[in-house]
This record gives structure tokens, C-alpha cells and sequence, in this order.
């Protein structure tokens, strides 16, 4: 039995998501004041995201509840489309967009992509990523709030509870349409402003940013392939060939006549002997 059921573990989650961006909203930064405000930022939109998701958790935890052993059928359905529903926003959104946070706002890639480009671009030369001005503005605890515990509130969700992926071509279609539309963001700031989000994209070419557009793009689709993998390792048993049962040894049987035919020869070769021996005596 789990030290903490799960459900408790998912209204913490949605609690500590919601004092997160009250805590972050109520800051005053130049940024939030200019074109886009904290919708330009890929840290923001995940923390939404992951708020949205475990709010969606929390929301089928007490409709489960409600209609356990109601028998009715169509609030058993209602609820299998919140199920499905909360699936599909944690295989396409939450954990890729979350680890893309991790690393930080760096155009395409969900919860996964946050977290390690963040620390990894963060680690090479923090003033390209989040400058030490912004120290001034946002606590250590805030800014770990943001970008390391998405991966571990998300990985404590995946162990907890089974979700179903959806058809592995819809899955990458939708992260695709996420990963686009937000560089398309992106660049539409910048053609308004003549700024670009985060500042590491003035020191690159043209070119430069074309291949990192779309490697941000690939990394985020490898991110929805290793989220669901790791789904399958966790929950998949591992599948042992069952015996063959009588009807299929018997179809199996049906279907190789020379075997048939063999056995067919050696039972009529026998009833021939015995036909023998009796004339005989």
C-alpha cells in the first residue's frame, strides 16, 4: 500500500502549480509589460500546462469517486472521456513540453524539453538563458519551481497511474502542431518587436536558427517517442507465449495435411494387420 495515495499526490501537485504562477504573476518584470507578456515564454505556457493537466487529474479522481457503483452508463462514459482525455495531454503535452521546461523557454518542446534545455544552456552560459538580472526578480525557489520540478511531479504521475497513448501518428502529429506553432510565435514577436524572446537568438545566423528550429522539433518528438516508452517499460507485462490450446493444436493439426495423411496411412496399415491376423487364424 502507497504511503500517500496518489489522489492526495495530485491536489498537492495542482496546489504547488497554482501558488507557482500566483508567486510568478505577481512579479513586476519589464518583460511582462512588453508585447506577448508571459505568454511568450515556453516556462510560463508549461506551467499552465502541467497546472491544466493535474487540474484534469484531480477532476477524474472526484468523477470517478462520484460514480462508482452509480451503474450509470452515461456518466461511466462521460468519465472514460476525461480519462482519455487526461491520457492524451500527458503524452502530448505534459511530459514533453515539461522537460523541454526543465532546460527552459526554448521554443518547441514540452514538459521534458523545458527541463533539460534550461540546465544545459543554463550550465554553458546563463546570461543566454535567464541573466542574473533576473535574480533581482524572481527567488532561487521560484525559478526551481519552474524549471526542475516538472519532471519529477510528472514522472511521479506515470508511475502512479496507467495512461493510455494515443495511435503513435496522431500523438507526433499534435506535438508537431505545438512545436510549430510556437516557433511561429516566436518569430511573429520578434517581426513586431524587432526583439527576439530569449536572447541567445541574436548571437546566430539566419541559418542557425533554421537548424534550430527545427532540431527543437525533432528533439520534441523523440521526447513523445521516450515518454511513451518509458509509459510502456512501467506498465507493459511482459508477454509469455502461451500453450497451444486443444481447438488450436486441432486447427493446427487441420491445417498440415502430410502430417494428417501420415497418421491417416499408419491407422489404416494397423486395421490391415489386424484384418490379417484374424484370416489368418
Amino acid at each position: 500500500m502507497a504511503l500517500v495515495p496518489c489522489q492526495v499526490l495530485r491536489v498537492a501537485i495542482l496546489l504547488s502549480y497554482c501558488s507557482i504562477l500566483c508567486n510568478y504573476k505577481a512579479i513586476e518584470m519589464p518583460s511582462h509589460q512588453t508585447y506577448g507578456g508571459s505568454w511568450k515564454f515556453l516556462t510560463f505556457i508549461d506551467l499552465v500546462i502541467q497546472a491544466v493537466f493535474f487540474g484534469i487529474c484531480v477532476l477524474t479522481d472526484l468523477s470517478s469517486l462520484l460514480t462508482r457503483g452509480s451503474g450509470n452508463q452515461e456518466q461511466e462514459r462521460q468519465l472514460r472521456k476525461l480519462i482519455s482525455l487526461r491520457d492524451w495531454t500527458l503524452a502530448v503535452l505534459a511530459f514533453p513540453v515539461g522537460v523541454v521546461s526543465m532546460m527552459r523557454d526554448v521554443l518547441g518542446v514540452a514538459s521534458m524539453f523545458v527541463v533539460a534545455v534550461f540546465w544545459t544552456i543554463y550550465a554553458y552560459d546563463r546570461e543566454m538563458i535567464y541573466p542574473r538580472l533576473l535574480d533581482n526578480f524572481i527567488p532561487g525557489w521560484l525559478n526551481h519551481g519552474m524549471h526542475t520540478t516538472v519532471l519529477p511531479f510528472i514522472l511521479i504521475e506515470m508511475r502512479t497511474s496507467h495512461h493510455q497513448y494515443p495511435s503513435r501518428s496522431s500523438g507526433l502529429a499534435a506535438i508537431c502542431t505545438f512545436s510549430v506553432g510556437y516557433i511561429l510565435w516566436v518569430c511573429w514577436i520578434h517581426h513586431v518587436t524587432g526583439m527576439w524572446v530569449y536572447p541567445f537568438l541574436e548571437h546566430i545566423g539566419s541559418g542557425a536558427r533554421i537548424i534550430f528550429f527545427g532540431s527543437t522539433t525533432l528533439l520534441m518528438n523523440s521526447l513523445y517517442l521516450l515518454g511513451e516508452a518509458l509509459n510502456s517499460y512501467i506498465w507493459d507485462a511482459p508477454r509469455t507465449k502461451p500453450p497451444p490450446s486443444q481447438d488450436t493444436q486441432s486447427s493446427l493439426n487441420y491445417a498440415n495435411p502430410v502430417k494428417n495423411l501420415c497418421k491417416d496411412k499408419q491407422t489404416l496399415e494397423g486395421l490391415e494387420r489386424q484384418e490379417l491376423e484374424r484370416v489368418v487364424i
